[in-house]
């Protein structure tokens, strides 16, 4: 029997394939293998290991894998498929295995029946099996219908409209009702069939590879062989014309069409028609036919003409475009797609995928027959050592091969971490390389772990402590006492560089080895002091105030050095400048970069008065990630369920002491935080005065501002409803930069705009209303500032 699943700290939501119950697993690692999951998925539904099929992202998840090895994120969904008890057998029957069938798993290799039966058109009328011309009797009349057997007509397709020349091969009669072949007395008394009764089995001549093909009388008629004069035509009178539906100023097939105006000048014939598209009424309105010298007069019905006339064939539009059916041309549109060839029409391959004709023996390597099973050309095929099927083992991933932990002989369980799982969500309000502070996320906001810091914009790596470029700028830092002799005094502080640690594998942290460099994230921290670079001495700015912003993170583990740390979690602190920055030998003996920071921000901090006050007022709370709290409510009921044992036997280890919010948030039975007062936003006068110009998206601000009035709204709140719902691009799923309002009231980049007219596409990304390829694309002005002002920076990079 498998393992049971390692403990730890991520957590996943398992769902049924039809959605109707969803539970959630605890206590998982990156490590957990699937069928450890299968164990604790049994635990939460009942479901024996053996009958759950579980599906991520598409993929069927199979044994011997971990969470790791199909990227299973924290909170991800995972969706679990029943499978069927096997039904009891009698004594003497074949076993029958108690997998899913391909149909019941969605796999299925051939048609369903509601596949069979869904075709329809020619091919569905298709009759397989019958006995060719050869072997019909030697007469021609069937004794029923208006048409004989081997008579020449037209017959209409029934999916396009058009009419097509043909041949009759049979003629046959539908099956008679129950109650009619009750009702008949003597079967060999003959009968009139009445005609919407006969089925007339036809083969097209232009079209043998369609076969024979069953057509109701209604789309049978007797071959077109009259040409109309000029002065023939009438207004109102029913013919048969050529036209192209796709390009009108080409010939194209033969439809039924009614004269609807007739016009001549001294030099042109001018026809306009309403082509009639079968019986079902539909119609082309006003269609101007270029070919008015080729109009058929319309054959009564039963005047087909018998093969021996030889009535001559009409001309249709070329089946291929690009050589115009042109025998003695080479096209590897309709030929051969490699040389090009229309010779040896029998040796050409077609492909199963993209219906492209290939020589067998243009192919590399060349085949000596046509295959019977399916066949793709080289674009096409697709290479089946790169395939995983249901059931079958992952492919081994190169990205993972080259990591840390795949080359470690370390059997330690490093998948419980938050640090591991990974990151749900992005920001997108600014780019990565943003200065400055992040829209909608005050000075303040705390969050539990350092990946919900990164999802929001604050400081994006999950474990390294500066994020910068070394030939742009460090954005923003984390303070988490890594080193002992950083001072920090709140509003200023002192700190140590990175590098000169030994961190191969997979360490976090280790013992000063070696001298810190000028380079990578040290010189994207001094490059934000107002001073010019020096890698050998530092540099001081005169104006400290002049340089480059940075971003300010204080962690919880800063707080055994300093008393401005937080007491738990991550706090976001403000924005601080680069006083000055120099080499020194550190407590370690080992040369280290320090750099000196002071604080630079509008907004107070949050260890005064001022700034816990606007806290409070702002309703800023501790951060957890989606279901950490329930998780943590979870494990300490089962440690009570199974506590009178563990209380009884000492323990060695040490009990770890639960955070002040946790205990709270836990303890509530509600399980959230005890609500507060907390601020409305308000816009200023100069917003409300930029949102009533905009009359174009007056709708849309009316929305928003709705919610101002229905009671207090956190800014934080305000600005998601702004900018990830009412002004987002339908194109680039951003905030709308330069935003363009067509005239169906949609907002959309300019950028992405002129993209999409480059591509030939004029019309609205949202609800394709056709702008004109001569649209003027102006920029709403009056939008572009209010989200200027809501999303400072926000179009920087764009």
């Amino acid at each position: 029997s498998p393992a049971p699943p390692p403990t730890g700290a991520m957590w996943i939501q398992v769902r049924t394939m039809d959605g109707k119950e969803t539970h959630r697993v605890d206590s998982l690692s990156k490590l957990t293998k699937v069928e450890g999951l299968r164990l604790r998925i049994h635990e939460v539904f009942g479901v024996e290991p053996q009958r759950q099929r579980l599906f991520y992202r598409g993929k069927q998840m199979e044994d011997g894998h971990s969470l790791f090895d199909y990227s299973v994120g924290l909170n991800d969904i995972v969706q679990l498929l029943v499978r069927q008890s096997p039904a009891v057998l009698p004594a003497g029957s074949k076993e029958k295995d108690s997998e899913l069938s391909d149909t019941d798993s969605g796999c299925s290799s051939g048609p369903s029946e509601s596949d069979k039966s869904s075709h329809n058109g020619e091919g569905a009328l298709e009759l397989e099996g019958q006995p060719s011309t050869a072997a019909q009797p030697d007469w021609t009349d069937p004794g029923f219908g208006l048409y004989k057997i081997n008579d020449l007509v037209d017959a209409r397709d029934t999916d396009m409209g058009a009419w097509f020349e043909a041949q009759i091969v049979n003629v046959t009669r539908k099956k008679p009702s129950s109650e009619s072949a009750e009702s008949c007395t003597d079967p060999d008394q003959p009968t009139a069939v009445p005609e919407e009764d006969v089925i007339y089995h036809v083969k097209y001549e232009d079209y043998p590879e369609n076969g024979v093909v069953q057509m109701s009388s209604s789309n049978v008629r007797a071959r077109a062989r009259t040409i109309l004069k000029w002065h023939q035509l009438e207004v109102g009178q029913v013919v048969m014309v050529n036209y192209n539906t796709d390009d009108p100023k080409e010939r194209g097939f033969w439809y039924d069409a009614e004269i609807l105006q007739k016009r001549e000048t001294k030099m042109t014939r001018e026809l306009n028609a309403k082509i009639l598209l079968g019986e079902a009424g539909d119609s082309l309105n006003d269609c101007t036919i270029i070919l008015v010298d080729e109009i058929y007069k319309i054959e009564e019905p039963g005047t087909a003409s018998p093969i021996s006339l030889g009535t001559p064939k009409r001309q249709s539009g070329p089946v291929c475009k690009a050589c115009k059916d042109n025998p003695n041309k080479t096209c590897r549109d309709c030929a051969c797609h490699i040389c090009g060839g229309k010779q040896d029409p029998d040796k050409q391959l077609m492909c199963d995928e993209c219906d492209m004709a290939f020589h067998i023996y243009c192919l590399d390597p060349p085949l000596s027959r046509i295959p019977d099973e399916d066949w793709y050309c080289p674009e096409c095929r697709n290479d089946t050592s790169e395939v995983v099927l249901a059931g079958e083992k992952l492919k081994e991933s190169k990205k993972k091969q080259k990591m840390a932990s795949a080359n470690s002989s370390s059997r330690r369980d490093w998948g419980k971490g938050m640090a591991c799982v990974g990151r749900t969500k992005e920001c997108t309000i600014v780019p990565s390389n943003h200065y400055g502070p992040i829209p909608g996320i005050p000075v303040g906001t705390m969050w539990k772990f350092r990946v919900q810091v990164s999802e929001s914009g604050v400081h994006r790596p999950h474990v390294a402590g500066i994020h910068g470029r070394s030939n742009d700028g460090a954005y923003s830092l984390v303070l988490a006492g890594g080193y002992e002799d950083d001072i920090d005094h709140g509003n200023s502080f002192t700190y140590t560089g990175s590098g000169g640690r030994d961190l191969s594998g997979n360490k976090r942290t280790a013992e000063q080895s070696c001298d810190q460099k000028l380079t990578n994230m040290n010189r994207a921290l001094a490059l934000n002091c107002s001073a010019p670079i020096n890698d050998k001495h530092g540099a001081e700015a005169k104006d400290w105030r002049a340089g480059k912003p940075v971003r300010v993170v204080r962690n919880v583990k800063g707080g055994k050095h300093s008393k401005y740390a937080p007491l738990e979690g991550n706090r976001y602190d403000g924005i601080y400048k680069v006083v000055k920055y120099w080499p020194e030998t550190g407590k370690s003996g080992f040369l280290v970069w320090r750099y000196l920071l002071r604080r630079d921000d509008e907004e107070p901090a949050p260890w005064t008065k001022e700034g816990k006050d606007r806290m409070k007022k702002l309703g800023l709370t501790m951060q957890y990630p989606e279901g950490y709290l329930e998780a943590v409510a979870n494990k300490d009921k089962e440690k009570e369920n199974s506590g009178d044992d563990e209380f009884d036997t000492p323990g060695k280890g040490k009990r770890k002491r639960k955070s002040a919010g946790e205990e709270k948030l836990v303890a509530s039975p509600a399980g959230t935080p005890k609500k507060t007062k907390v601020e409305p936003y308000k816009l200023t006068s100069q917003q409300k005065s930029l949102i009533k110009s905009d009359e174009a998206n007056e709708k849309l601000w009316n929305e928003v501002l709705e919610a101002l009035k229905d009671g207090p709204v956190p800014r934080a709140l305000f600005l998601r409803n702004t900018g990830t719902t009412a002004f987002l691009c339908i194109c680039c799923q951003e905030v709308v930069f330069r935003p363009v309002t067509t005239v169906c009231q949609h907002n959309v980049c300019k950028d992405c705009l002129d993209r999409s007219f480059k591509a030939s596409v004029f019309s609205c990304p949202a609800c394709r209303y056709e702008l004109g390829c001569d649209y003027s694309m102006e920029v709403n002005e009056a939008l572009q500032s209010i989200l200027t002002q809501l999303f400072p920076g926000y179009g920087s990079g764009r």
